[in-house]
């Protein structure tokens, strides 16, 4: 993806055209005072494989809760 680094003083303008850019697939990095601060990027849906193996189901997932769950009977 290609990026293209502008100031916000410029941004604040210009943030249709910024739009339009980010669209057509380029990452706008905002910065002021020649420090980055904010990244444009485009919206989009969930990236499958994005965060695999961050997260797990145990064994008895799908199995039934004991009846004490459901009566409070301890």
């Amino acid at each position: 993806m290609k990026s293209e680094t502008i100031e916000i003083s410029y941004a604040e303008g210009h943030l249709k055209e910024l739009i339009s850019r980010v669209v057509s697939g380029v990452q706008v990095v905002l910065q002021e005072k020649n420090k980055p601060v904010a990244r444009l990027l485009p919206a989009s849906g969930r990236v499958a494989g994005l965060h695999a193996g961050s997260s797990w189901t145990c064994e008895d997932f799908d199995a039934p809760l004991p009846e004490t769950f459901w009566t409070g009977n301890k």
